[in-house]
């Protein structure tokens, strides 16, 4: 039997875990502004892309000073601890783990110190040669088990040249998904892999300059988008201004699920805005998977977007069937076995009197196991709901990411092993039906040879050993 340990527990039922989400970073150059608020507001719009734990970095420009701690941005800082943390630039970072057990040495920003300075570095992403790249450092020289502590110990090796020479000569080497920001004393950094597989934008404020995972952050800092991090590009932030310069040639390959799941509705991808392609997702999930019915339903909050678009596109009225505990999701203790086998109560809650004799479309963004769909299916014919027809605005999910998503194993995937009708047998649904991989990739309005679409086609445009890569790559070599 599973027992609460007082950790931070991501889910209600630990049998029952969703993908979870990339991290999130942030930094700022920003001489005279308050840089450690402006890093924990920005981490807080960020914190939907890590739960785990929270961390800033600060430099006044003679020594860097990192404060980190497990759990949500909100819990690790408070108004005494960031008045301690006093700087012209800052780096921040809200983690979920894809490589390395969730623990305070993995937590981010890392730190290494050398004769002649420091370096901290905040990474969004996940690396596929990480085993290679340890080779790269001494044994019982680091204590984290990240792919991110390894980066940083392999730039901070030689500090007789410039940290962005270091990091040019480096990044061409590391294979994976990467959006970085770093920082020594005096400069702030910024990197995006070749693929530009995660998001990374650059921001102006009146007086310094903002990075961030998403365009959501630049919004809440009061920050004016000034243009995405190019894939392969690295930049130098200080006195100076920005400084760009080319390390390996751009191959496009965003990634979809960002789209379906991971960005915020109000960040804006390759200038199209988040929401706008999920209300278009829904709407041609409309027509490829047309039902009578009487009212469309989305899973709060994740399905609401498509939803809207369903509704509009089908003419069937939409609604509110399901209520949401705004205040469920994080928890400090595990639930007992009489409230797990509650489920998902204690996240949503049907309004009977609007589900009551309906026949109901219910939209939600993804199914991984099912375990969450098919107790929401359960709940809504317990409710009086005379019909349940399930609508998903992505493709099935029937492959693992490698490159920052922590999804299940191809085995734990309900499509890895299911074809549709399967699943919807097992969901307990009137019907069900997913957008076509065309129609999501039309809503973006991004060429589909420019994305990833790995978790839905199995084609990784990186390629990957897959007895070289794993959560635990690290600590297995120890």
């Amino acid at each position: 039997m599973l027992k609460g340990d007082g950790h931070l527990s991501h889910d209600l039922d630990p049998l029952d875990q969703g993908p979870k989400d990339a991290c999130g970073v942030f930094g700022v150059w920003a001489p005279g502004e308050d840089v450690s608020k402006l890093t924990y507001y920005g981490l807080y719009a960020l914190q939907h892309r890590g739960q785990e734990s929270a961390g800033i970095a600060v430099s006044e420009g003679s020594r860097i000073l990192v404060y980190k701690d497990m759990g949500l941005v909100a819990q690790v800082f408070d108004e005494s601890i960031l008045g301690t943390l006093k700087g012209h630039l800052a780096i921040g970072h809200c983690r979920y783990s894809t490589t390395g057990s969730s623990v305070w040495e993995n937590a981010q920003p890392t730190l290494s110190s050398t004769d002649v300075g420091g370096l901290a570095l905040a990474h969004n992403g996940n690396l596929i040669n990480t085993g290679e790249l340890a080779e790269r450092v001494a044994p019982g020289t680091i204590r984290a088990t990240t792919d991110s502590e390894i980066l940083t110990a392999i730039l901070a090796k030689d500090r007789s040249e410039p940290i962005d020479e270091a990091a040019a000569r480096l990044l061409p080497m590391v294979r994976g998904a990467y959006s970085l920001v770093f920082m020594d004393e005096k400069t702030l950094y910024a990197a995006r892999d070749p693929q530009g597989i995660r998001p990374l934008v650059l921001g102006r404020l009146e007086r310094g300059w903002v990075v961030a995972s998403e365009t959501a952050a630049l919004d809440i800092v009061g920050a004016t988008f000034q243009r995405e991090v190019e894939p392969g590009e690295l930049l130098t932030i200080d006195e100076r201004g920005v400084t760009s310069r080319r390390f390996a040639p751009a191959d496009p390959k965003g990634c979809l699920f960002e789209y379906v799941y991971l960005a915020r509705p109000d960040t804006t991808i390759a200038g199209r805005g988040v929401q706008a392609t999920r209300v278009e997702v829904g709407r041609r999930l409309a027509r490829e998977h047309p039902v009578d019915a009487d009212l469309v339903i989305p899973t709060p909050e994740s399905g609401t977007p498509a939803a809207i678009g369903y509704a509009e596109q089908s003419g069937i009225p939409y609604g509110q069937g399901l209520v949401k505990n705004s205040y469920v999701g994080r928890t400090f203790i595990q639930p007992s076995q009489t409230i797990r086998q509650l489920g998902i109560r204690l996240k949503l809650n049907p309004l009977k009197e609007i589900v009551q004799g309906k026949r109901l479309v219910v939209v939600d963004d993804t199914i991984v196991r099912g375990n969450t769909q098919r107790a929401i299916v359960k709940m809504l014919r317990e409710a009086g709901a005379t019909e349940v027809h399930v609508r998903i605005s992505a493709p099935p999910v029937a492959w693992p990411c490698f490159y920052g998503i922590d999804f299940a194993t191809r085995a734990e995937l309900l499509a890895g092993s299911m074809n549709v009708e399967e699943i919807r047998e097992h969901l307990g649904a009137d019907s069900l039906g997913y957008i076509s991989m065309e129609g999501l990739t039309e809503a973006t309005t991004i060429p589909a040879q420019k994305l990833c679409r790995a978790c839905f086609d199995g084609s990784y445009p990186i390629p990957i050993d897959q007895d070289k890569v794993g959560k635990y790559v690290l600590e297995a070599r120890a």
